[in-house]
């Protein structure tokens, strides 16, 4: 941060831009060896080769992710809206946290909920199919309704406290309430909102992979894991990449107008008393909208701890799976870490790197997994065999997809670190690693660890990068899942689920006490 010193020259610290573009250079390494094979391809083939498949999975593609959108925001709005009015009950912290659980645990976890729960022997004794669009719409609904309502209440807790004083005195209904104080506050952040869980489900891998249920309800990523490792047509994969490519980097960038992916958080703040909804009516209404949200959300998690309990196989497998997660999972943690810690130290001290940097950090965003996947496929196809090689792009995919998460925690943190201690470093000569090690590390551990821990926790569920890249011998607890229920193993399927989900959880509450102010 700039100031004055005693002869009223402007003085700044610059930290070293070296790390910086080097961080760059990586990411632009990556993306052109994943994209560029992709452009060279599909301009090879020309646009005639946008067959009709590759068009009615676009369409179903926007189909399930425009509707699993509109159920998320609908079903997120209710709830939030009866959270926020019901400021005091008990249980309120409990079902917050509860509606955390969805964003942590990793897909394929839930997903065995949910089968436990809906499927044909699951405790509702198959009332409905899961499998196809409903199954789709259904897990979608189960892992955004949770994010919206988060958002949203956070956007209806920051109205400020003299509003609700003066709704009251003037004697606003519920519909002049919601017309006059909380629509203007929620209009602003509910487009970015529905882009962000939009952009979720456009790019959804393991719900469509395993509740697509065929070829009728395919998505784009799945279709192009199928058009690799299925079908081996990278031609095909390659159109279907930059169809996805065109999608989801727009929607990134469209995102960007609304005040970003990464700006959707929920804040800490403490929301202002209210004193509308205060008669039997609304109070039943709320209620049964919060008691609505847990149904949607307990039985497929306590699903998995009772069914999950008595169903754990330890054997070599799983253990060789739990011990190949945690390491590839540090691997793209540190990976994610190096890139995002030079960045964050630019964009504390620069509005043109805050910027670029903030764009940086979503390049697997812009150019989705199953696009780099394509290319890194067309790339190093010589070598599919190579376990070693295997696993050094699952890391650099899994980095990639972590690096928004990581970058987050860490820009906020050297900022407020820069504002504090610039100026004394400056004073003493410190700067570099000497700065880091006696300033900077002791300040920043604990964002330090959340950004690992956030990285550790996005790459342990990932099931994306190890489909794409992972053999008979190589596999991680998400894909081991996997296989269980290909091969008919569910009973094993859900009991390696719970470890998966109990080892995300621990991770989860860690990361949940760094995250607190001390």
């Amino acid at each position: 941060m700039p100031w004055r010193n005693d002869t009223g020259d402007v003085v700044t610290v610059q930290p070293l831009r070296a790390p910086g573009y080097l961080a760059l250079a990586l990411l632009g390494v990556a993306l052109a060896a994943g994209f560029l094979p992709v452009l060279w391809m599909g301009a090879r083939q020309g646009a005639g080769a946008a067959d009709p498949y590759i068009l009615r999975v676009l369409r179903f593609t926007l189909l399930q992710a425009g509707l699993s959108t509109l159920l998320s925001i609908i079903g997120g709005l209710l709830l939030a809206r009866a959270l926020a009015r019901r400021q005091a009950f008990p249980g309120r912290d409990f079902v917050l946290r509860l509606l955390n659980l969805p964003l942590a645990l990793p897909s394929i976890v839930v997903i065995i909920g949910i089968i436990e729960v809906y499927g044909r022997k699951g405790w509702l004794g198959g009332a409905f199919s899961i499998y196809g669009l409903q199954g789709i719409l259904l897990a979608h609904v189960f892992f955004n309704v949770p994010l919206a309502a988060r958002l949203l209440l956070a956007e209806l807790e920051r109205v400020p406290a003299e509003s609700w004083k003066l709704a009251a005195q003037l004697g606003f209904q519920t519909a002049d309430i919601w017309r006059v104080v909380e629509w203007p506050q929620l209009r602003a952040g509910l487009p970015g909102i529905a882009l962000l869980i939009f952009l979720l489900c456009a790019s959804s891998f393991a719900v469509v992979l395993t509740l697509g249920g065929g070829p009728g309800a395919t998505t784009l990523e799945v279709a192009i894991y199928q058009a690799l490792r299925a079908d081996f047509d990278p031609q095909r994969a390659v159109m279907l990449a930059l169809v996805q490519f065109l999608l989801c980097g727009s929607l990134v960038l469209l995102a960007q107008r609304w005040g970003g992916l990464m700006g959707t958080r929920a804040s800490g703040a403490t929301a202002a008393r209210r004193y509308d909804a205060r008669r039997g009516v609304a109070i039943i209404i709320d209620a049964g909208l919060i008691a609505l949200g847990l149904i949607l959300l307990l039985p497929p998690l306590l699903a998995i701890i009772i069914s999950g309990a008595s169903a754990i196989h330890a054997d070599a497998t799983l253990l060789r799976a739990s011990v190949t997660s945690l390491l590839l999972g540090s691997a793209s943690a540190a990976m994610a870490f190096l890139l995002a810690w030079p960045l964050a130290q630019l964009a504390a001290r620069s509005d043109a790197w805050r910027r670029g940097s903030g764009l940086a950090v979503l390049a697997a965003w812009i150019v989705p997994p199953a696009v780099l996947a394509t290319g890194w496929f067309i790339t190093f196809i010589a070598h599919a065999s190579s376990t070693a090689l295997a696993a050094s792009l699952v890391v650099a995919m899994n980095g990639l997809m972590a690096l928004p998460f990581v970058f987050q925690p860490l820009s906020t943190a050297i900022a407020q670190a820069a504002s504090a201690h610039d100026r004394l470093c400056l004073g003493l000569g410190l700067s570099g690693f000497g700065r880091f090690w006696q300033i900077d590390l002791p300040a920043l551990k604990r964002p330090i660890g959340l950004s690992l821990v956030m990285g550790l926790i996005l790459s342990l569920g990932d099931l994306t990068a190890i489909s794409l890249f992972g053999t008979q011998d190589f596999m991680t607890l998400p894909s081991l899942i996997y296989r269980q229920m290909g091969s008919y193993r569910f009973d094993a399927a859900v009991g390696t689920a719970l470890i998966l989900g109990i080892l995300v959880l621990a991770l989860s509450s860690l990361s949940e006490r760094w995250s607190r102010p001390r």
